[in-house]
């Protein structure tokens, strides 16, 4: 495990991912991306963990790109620069498409600045909460880029709408967690000291669910997000729930019903 990354186990089922280059508030090189990259792949092939919270150590979330230099993503060898440039845009823009295609649940815990690649970590996260101090900005035109980048400019019109975002990202004006609570970009704001129990306390939730429930639930809510017909949302949900019945959760769940006790579910 690289010490860009801390991770543990903070409670049964749940892991926690937390950025750790604190004096640069997490801002993003090749190498932490390279591994968060690693760290989503092999906890996805962890079936014993069901939920994952991915937060930032120090003072920020992720303030985006380092600035002083993002190095180089495996295998550019400096021969070609317009390949080398490209290969680094793929190696950032594919953990975002990595957050989506990770079985488990990623809970942000936004515990502060979320600005440019932060922000797309954040929106690429299938649930955000934000401490008090949280900010979030698109900050690509700062740097004269375009604000759509690292898939921001799908994933934020379909979480608070197209108005809005248009707004964001033409001014690249700073949204603090109040804000983003009330236009539906963070689901709670705590005070600092509780954002990590309030992480954990919607982790332990989910994770006390029959995890095939849940992986179906994740995987169909964001394919519902591109699937343009109710009937096909409705033909794909009755596939997803003839292959929830295949297992044991379903006969345990009623039992558990039943008799009046809490469920078990094997990984």
């Amino acid at each position: 495990m690289s010490d860009l990354l801390l991770t543990e186990s903070v409670a049964p089922k749940v892991r926690l991912i937390k950025l750790n280059r604190p004096e640069q508030l997490n801002a993003i090189t090749a190498d932490l991306c390279e591994a968060l990259h690693n760290e989503l792949q092999r906890v996805a092939k962890d079936r014993s963990c069901r939920v994952i919270v991915l937060t930032g150590e120090g003072r920020g979330f992720c303030a985006g790109l380092d600035l002083r230099g993002y190095g180089q993503a495996p295998d550019n060898d400096g021969s070609d620069a317009a390949r080398d440039h490209f290969a680094n845009q793929e190696h950032m823009s594919r953990l975002i498409l990595r957050l989506r295609a990770t079985p488990q649940p990623v809970i942000a815990a936004v515990n502060g600045p979320a600005a440019g690649f932060g922000l797309a970590l954040a929106l690429a996260s299938d649930i955000r909460y934000a401490a008090r101090s949280a900010v979030f900005r698109a900050v690509f035109v700062n740097i004269g880029l375009s604000n759509c980048d690292m898939g921001t400019s799908w994933l934020l019109p379909r979480l608070i709408g197209a108005s809005r975002s248009h707004e964001l990202m033409l001014t690249g004006r700073r949204v603090d967690a109040e804000e983003a609570e009330r236009i539906g970009l963070v689901a709670d704001v705590v005070e600092d000291e509780r954002l990590a129990e309030r992480a954990l306390e919607a982790a332990e939730q989910i994770a006390g669910w029959a995890p095939w429930g849940i992986r179906l639930t994740k995987q169909g809510m964001w394919s519902a997000l591109e699937i343009p017909a109710q009937q096909t949302a409705v033909e794909y949900e009755d596939r997803q729930q003839i292959m929830a019945l295949h297992g044991q959760a379903t006969s345990e769940a009623v039992s558990a019903f039943l008799e009046k006790r809490t469920a078990s579910f094997a990984d």
